[in-house]
């Protein structure tokens, strides 16, 4: 959840952490710290409450070449300076930043306590600075040493960033359940919990996986080895995207640069993937980019001759060599797919259940992944086959539950934006959504490009199978037109969006209804209410409103539905027709054309046609734009919402 860097080199480390600090932010905000070797046998220390901006005022002028900052989101104690990281021993030798929670911190503690420690902090944190000051003192351990016997001694998930007074050209980083990355640049270190802090400084870098840790020298450079202290040689990779794309590009918020990117964003998703004849392509907003999967996608594009959809990741061989069957062929034989995400990922893994079941003829089930491990679920690795959705590949619950599944033999597949992500690399295959880098706290662009990597898995799968040649081609003809007709959608909508935030933004409740395919989007539109605007808001199947929220409807209560003309369009009128029986507010989301319901709404938004099963990724737009209006003219912090980060990589 929070956000660590580290550096070495020739440079004033302060600059560099603060600014590394700064793109970090979104993984949490509480508070924020830096500790900075000055060379001169000292280590300054400087913390604040609040966010980075705080902290930079007091820690800028710091000098010194190696250091480590932090920006928390609080698990143990409150949000203040006592509490805030990096944190210190009681001989102040070195400081240490760490993402995670220890689980036994309470007996270590106490423990400690029995041998005359004392602490100033409330955080589990500070229990591991005290260990390691321990173990160093009673062993007469180098401080590497007693970093890896200190973890060894660890129940829980960290990671975690080290330097030292008395030797300043040394920085020692360690992973167990929370990503880090180690950035390597000429003569200079980075380390980071995500690569975005030192993107502008080098795109070189070296994940460390579970169990890992790097001692970096300022003469001799890294050395990655295990936690046991055998040696690693792990590659080097370069990083995709840019520094623009992490940048807000002129938007007041990153959310809305990225509800306002989708079209480009799906479009990217699709390169490579969606083929169409060149004579029937859709046009869209789209740049050139390079597509791929977790496997590569060869020999696809825009501008075959057959309508069809190429996914490297799931057209691949798994197995052992001699024993090796297509992924694909297994994906066709399954008799049960088992779907795990949170949050946002969760709601898309809901589409991914109608689209496989409809398409497919597969039975699907949706576990919320910080479930599916503490249950007694049923695995049968010759007929089940496990999915996980993480935006940013890393997050704990999902990966628990990745891995609870390969321990039962399970064969398992990723969906995920990040690459190089930990999820990316434990899965036994995969897709990536290629959305671009996603900054807002609340998910927008990550959502639509899940439901996009659904629809194209699900398609590949039925093909030649339970979907008709005639029937793909729609399909995939639909598919090539999303884009398009998100960038419509904006366009007509983006202001009678922003009229209906003025008279709504003082309300305290909201419902979010919709059926079928759309019944998880009223999930995801409430979600993004609740996570920005801080309005109370409930997503529910349309019919289910009878059943105890229709309870609630009042005049003082909006009421959004989507409404598509689609297969059970009539219901949801009538669903309608019951709201305004009894006095509710209503916004619709229908289709364009559609003027029936009119008469019957406070507010109508239109969007565009499209196929039923791809309508997901249409209606979801304007209940992102709804949410962001309203938490704008709230005065919230759209891209910080309160309590909440980014990336969760605590269970």
């Amino acid at each position: 959840m929070c956000g660590i860097t580290g550096y070495l080199g020739p440079k004033q480390a302060a600059e560099v952490l603060l600014s590394g600090l700064a793109r970090l932010e979104y993984r949490g905000y509480d508070s924020a710290g830096v500790a900075i070797v000055n060379g001169k046998g000292k280590i300054s220390l400087k913390k604040r409450v609040g966010k980075v901006k705080e902290l930079k005022q007091a820690a800028v002028a710091i000098e010194g070449d190696c250091g480590i900052g932090h920006t928390r989101w609080a698990t143990h104690g409150e949000p203040n300076e006592r509490n805030a990281h990096p944190h210190v021993p009681s001989n102040e030798t070195f400081a240490l930043a760490h993402n995670g929670i220890i689980e036994n911190f309470t007996p270590l503690k106490e423990s400690l306590k029995r041998k005359g420690y004392t602490f100033y902090s409330d955080t589990d944190t500070e229990v591991l600075v005290k260990l390691i000051e321990d173990v160093q003192k009673v062993a007469s351990l180098s401080l590497e040493q007693a970093v890896r016997q200190a973890l060894s001694q660890v129940v829980g998930a960290y990671g975690i960033c080290v330097c030292s007074r008395e030797d300043p050209d040394i920085l020692i980083a360690a992973r167990l359940g929370s990503p880090l990355i180690l950035g390597v640049g000429q003569k200079e270190w980075y380390v980071a919990s995500d690569a975005s802090a030192f993107l502008e400084h080098t795109r070189q870098v070296v994940h460390l996986n579970d169990g890992e840790m790097v001692t970096i020298h300022r003469e001799t450079g890294y050395q990655v080895s295990t936690l046991k202290g055998a040696e690693l040689n792990p590659e080097v990779q370069e990083l995709e995207g840019t520094l623009e794309q992490i940048e807000k590009g002129g938007y007041k918020h990153f959310m809305i640069k990225e509800i306002m990117e989708q079209p480009t964003s799906l479009g990217n998703c699709m390169r490579g993937r969606v083929n169409l004849p060149s004579s029937s392509q859709a046009a869209s907003p789209v740049r050139d980019r390079a597509g791929g999967d977790l496997a590569s996608d060869e020999g696809g594009g825009y501008g075959s001759q057959v309508p069809d959809i190429r996914l490297g990741g799931i057209e691949t061989p798994i197995g052992p060599p001699g024993n090796q069957t297509m992924l694909l062929d297994r994906l066709r034989a399954a008799r049960r797919i088992i779907i795990c995400g949170c949050g946002t990922s969760w709601h898309a893994a809901l589409v991914g259940e109608y689209l496989i079941e409809s398409m497919c003829k597969i039975p699907v089930e949706v576990e919320y992944a910080s479930e599916f491990r503490y249950r007694s679920v049923v695995l049968r690795p010759d007929e089940d086959i496990v999915m996980v959705i993480s935006q940013s590949g890393e997050t704990a619950d999902t990966l628990a539950a990745l891995r609870h599944a390969k321990e039962a033999g399970v064969l398992t597949i990723g969906i995920c934006n990040t690459v190089g992500s930990t999820i990316s690399r434990e899965t036994d295959a995969g897709c990536y959504l290629h959305a671009g880098p996603e900054i807002g706290v609340a998910s927008t662009k990550a959502f639509t490009a899940q439901v996009m990597v659904l629809a194209m898995m699900a398609s590949k799968i039925a093909q030649g199978t339970t979907l008709s040649d005639s029937e793909l081609s729609e399909i995939v003809r639909g598919l090539a037109q999303i884009p398009e007709k998100i960038a419509e959608t904006i366009s007509l909508n983006d202001e009678i969006i922003k009229e209906i935030g003025k008279v709504y933004r003082y309300a305290h409740h909201m419902l979010f209804l919709g059926r079928g395919y759309n019944y998880p989007v009223a999930l995801e539109g409430a979600l993004k209410m609740k996570e920005i605007s801080y309005i109370h808001a409930e997503g529910y199947p349309a019919a289910e409103m009878k059943h105890g929220p229709i309870a609630l409807i009042d005049n003082l209560m909006p009421v959004v539905f989507i409404a598509n003309k689609d297969s059970i369009y009539e219901k949801v009128k009538s669903n309608i027709m019951e709201v305004r029986a009894r006095k509710g507010c209503v916004i619709a989301i229908t289709d364009i054309g559609n003027d029936e319901l009119d008469a019957f709404c406070e507010y109508v938004i239109k969007i565009p046609t499209t196929r039923e099963e791809l309508s997901p990724m249409l209606t979801v737009i304007p209940l992102q734009l709804l949410s962001y209006h309203i938490a704008v003219m709230r005065g919230c912090d759209v891209d910080m919402p309160r309590n909440l980060a980014k990336s969760v990589t605590t269970e």
